[in-house]
């Protein structure tokens, strides 16, 4: 007994954590510290793969090793020899053996009296400081020496008085903690903000601080679980925050593989780390868009998300044509500035521009902000300090206007200085809206006293107005389901009448395609307005789940590169959907040498058949690299707004070249949601029993084990990818190799070095866009890999689509040989399953385990 007792009082000694390092005993590698509330450790690590050792500071909670802080982030430690010591001196250091690979190197050296008294401790806050005299006297802390990760009660910004400059800067890699090529840091210049920087080239700004956010960062308004505080005055510069729940787990981090800053949150239930925010996450994010003068809207539904100041126009408009706003706008060529009838035009809920040559002052009314500004001609534009309870003090921008964007539901009011011209024309504008206004009151006054004249002989149109609100609701009520509670929004109906006039009573020569759950027809509006109408067969028993599915979807949806529904009919048993036109068909009639018709009576061959098969390699042709670019980008723009910007998470399960419809100026629009997924905004992944989509686009796991995520979606994006670069579908045939499809042959190309050989001919050599080539091909690939995870998102995706950055070699991927895996499940079936504008030919439902 007296044994077992003397056991257990040495292993809970053992088990006591130990929180600091003294003269006397340095930490080796092998044992921690650990800060007295279990919230922090403090040890010796190795990255990823290396066998290079380092001191570092690490969450103690999360299951996932995430290493927060690092003391020889530029000299590792080869073997397990490393000691963690405080020196003679005082000074902190990392050696091993007599080298020593990092010290602190305090100036003001330690009294050798306080010496033997120093200590270094982990804190709870994830702080290690070096104190002496039982921590009256700190010396040192590694919350001045920030690596990648921003912390609660840490700060980042400028010391005026030391000249400390507290900033963040990436990993060169995820097993090289040393620093990387992108930094978060603040420019004191003017109105202070913070910079992302990758080098030395801006690529995000925060704005300045406003009062109770970021000027750039909206989403701060909606923020319940973070409490910043700025501080700006003669002797500093910054911002620190906290957390107001203990219990979240959450950092602020510069991630140097996607070039992005990110807010994440430990999700303890999901062993994982959640986004909860991240920039730039679109191109009106990226710095300078739309150049000096240009404001940069995301939802323009413009060809350009670029617009001009009142007054000025495209100083390059052939680049601005291209949608490349980086050269901004000039003054048009009537306009003069520092005359009389000056003034003040506004720009609503926008990012205010750079402010880096802006004059501040607190003690201003906005009023005042305004004359002053307007008296002084190199006052380009005024707007409030502080936005909050109606604005007060004075912003006072100086220089070209740069960096503007507008944010529809949470930006600022910037006041831009206008010549009379402009300000004629925006008086002009306004009258001309309140002259419309009053002729609207006019109509409606008339309209009234009309119905009053008439009430006493309209009663049996009121009855028959009545029934038709009644039959609309019963209508709306049949395409809510039940656990769409949040809907608010309905598509306008259509008349069976109208949609029958509008296709010439579904004429043959109006069909443009046939599929199992119907037909797809060209029609015309009495508006003039050209529609494709996607007709339900009545009685095929299919389809009425994937008509409630697109419609609940589409209608949500906002997005330049989504197809977009202009609304529905349903007549007893006839249901169809109205989207607009697209004139350009579907992409694979442009990419793919043969086209096919086909029906549920074998073979169906339209009017101008003939035509599309003599024609077809001239239409391949015209769709050169750069066009193909393009398709390639706005389908990864239309796939990352699905994943994360949509109101909806979405997983569409189907995307393939015959859903990606080409509008008149061959803008890439993504269609037929009738198999899509809507996820919960904490879901990332599911698995279900009905497995649809397309052969040769389907993920392994999803066609084999039933998993969907949005993994699934970013590997059909990298099959289109493929075979939008070779111009060969994925299910086709290789006589080297019959057993393998275009994935493989991709990847045995891409082994030897060998990928260009792969490119469409129609391209002709294109000898200057290889290196934009190699780039899309080796995305592609790192789509297609096996293992979901080891797939980059959305984001990551046209981040390295649109930017030249050091990508990741693929690893093997997952080859879907000829043959199904299991029986398909004739009651799920959606063979011939069609698009808005063209039938598709390939699509199988199966049933998964």
């Amino acid at each position: 007994m007296l044994l077992r007792i003397l056991l257990l009082f040495f292993s809970l000694q053992l088990c006591c954590s130990i929180d600091s390092i003294t003269p006397q005993n340095p930490l080796k590698d092998g044992d921690v510290l650990l800060s007295k509330g279990g919230k922090f450790t403090l040890g010796f690590f190795s990255p990823g793969n290396s066998t290079r050792k380092y001191l570092g500071i690490w969450f103690t909670k999360v299951s996932v090793q995430t290493v927060v802080w690092v003391a020889n982030r530029d000299k590792p430690i080869s073997g397990p020899q490393g000691v963690f010591s405080i020196g003679v001196d005082g000074n902190l250091q990392v050696s091993s053996g007599k080298a020593v690979a990092w010290s602190t190197n305090i100036s003001a050296l330690i009294p050798p009296n306080d010496v033997n008294s120093t200590s270094g401790q982990i804190l709870d806050s994830g702080n290690f400081v070096l104190a002496s005299n039982n921590g009256k006297t700190m010396h040192w802390q590694s919350f001045d020496y920030l690596t990648d990760t921003f912390l609660p009660e840490m700060k980042i910004g400028l010391s005026k008085r030391t000249g400390l400059n507290r900033y963040l800067t990436s990993w060169r890699a995820l097993d090289d903690p040393s620093p990387g090529n992108y930094s978060f840091r603040v420019d004191p210049n003017g109105s202070p903000q913070f910079f992302l920087y990758q080098g030395s080239d801006p690529v995000w700004r925060s704005g300045p601080w406003i009062g109770s956010r970021w000027s750039g960062v909206p989403e701060m308004t909606r923020a319940f679980i973070f409490n910043y505080s700025f501080v700006s005055n003669p002797d500093e510069i910054s911002v620190t925050y906290t957390i107001l729940n203990d219990s979240v787990i959450s950092i602020f981090l510069v991630d140097g593989f996607t070039g992005t800053v990110k807010r994440r949150t430990w999700q303890e239930s999901a062993k994982r780390w959640v986004e909860f925010w991240s920039a730039p996450k679109e191109l009106c994010d990226q710095y300078g868009e739309c150049g000096a003068y240009g404001s940069c809207n995301p939802n323009s539904g413009n060809q350009s998300e670029c617009a001009c100041f009142p007054g000025y126009r495209p100083k390059s408009p052939r680049d601005w044509y291209l949608r490349d706003g980086s050269e901004g706008c000039v003054k048009e060529d009537n306009v003069s500035m520092c005359r009389s009838g000056e003034g003040f035009l506004k720009l609503p809920s926008v990012k205010l521009p750079d402010t880096s040559k802006a004059v501040v002052n607190t003690s201003m009314t906005v009023k005042e902000c305004a004359e002053a500004c307007l008296r002084n001609c190199s006052c380009m534009a005024y707007t409030s300090a502080d936005d909050s309870r109606g604005g007060s003090g004075c912003i006072a921008l100086y220089g070209e206007l740069i960096d503007t964007r507008l944010y529809p539901g949470g930006g600022q009011d910037v006041y831009f200085r206008a010549d009379a011209v402009a300000l004629a024309k925006y008086q002009k504008s306004k009258v001309a809206l309140k002259n419309k206004r009053l002729e609207v009151i006019l109509i409606v006054l008339a309209v009234l006293t009309f119905i009053i004249f008439v009430s006493t002989t309209a009663f049996w149109v009121h009855k028959k107005k009545k029934r038709e609100w009644e039959e609309k609701r019963q209508r709306s009520i049949w395409i809510k389901d039940a656990d769409d509670s949040d809907s608010d929004s309905e598509l306008p109906f259509f008349t069976r009448n109208e949609i029958s006039a509008a296709t010439d009573n579904f004429s043959f020569a109006n069909k443009l395609g046939e599929g199992g759950f119907g037909s797809v027809y060209k029609g015309r509006l009495r508006s003039g307005q050209e529609i494709a109408v996607k007709k339900l067969a009545q009685n095929s028993g299919q389809g009425v789940q994937e008509f409630k599915n697109e419609v609940r979807l589409i209608a949500k949806l906002q997005h330049r590169n989504l197809v977009r529904m202009l609304g529905c009919c349903i007549q007893g048993e006839e249901k169809m959907l109205i989207y607009e036109f697209m004139p350009n068909k579907s992409l694979d009639t442009f990419i793919f040498s043969k086209p096919i018709f086909i029906s549920k009576n074998k073979l169906s061959v339209p009017r101008n058949c003939f035509l599309v098969l003599l024609t077809k390699e001239e239409k391949k042709a015209s769709l050169d690299w750069k066009k193909r670019f393009d398709v390639i980008l706005g389908i990864a723009r239309g796939m990352l707004y699905l994943h994360q910007d949509s109101r909806l998470r979405i997983i569409h399960r189907d995307l393939k070249a015959g859903n990606v419809l080409l509008d008149k100026d061959m803008v890439p629009k993504i269609a037929d949601f009738g198999m899509a997924r809507i996820f919960g905004g904490e879901e990332v992944q599911a698995n279900t029993t009905r497995v649809v989509g397309t052969y040769g686009y389907m993920a392994p796991e999803y066609a084999l084990e039933g998993l969907i995520s949005m993994k699934s979606d970013v590997f059909s994006f990298g099959v289109l990818l493929l075979e939008i670069i070779t111009g060969r579908k994925n299910s086709g045939f290789y006589p080297d190799n019959p057993s393998i499809n275009l994935v493989g042959h991709v990847w045995d190309l891409w082994k030897e070095g060998r990928a260009l050989e792969l490119v469409d001919p129609a391209l002709n050599n294109d000898v200057d866009s290889e290196g934009e080539i190699l780039t899309s091909i080796q995305v592609g690939l790192l789509c297609v890999q096996e293992r979901a995870d080891d797939r980059p998102a959305m984001s990551a995706v046209l981040f390295m689509l649109s930017n030249k950055v050091e990508i990741p070699s693929p690893s093997q991927p997952a080859f879907i040989h000829k043959g199904g895996h299991r029986d398909v499940d004739p009651s799920s079936s959606s063979t011939g399953a069609y698009s808005v504008n063209e039938m598709s030919v390939s699509a199988t439902m199966v049933q998964g385990r």
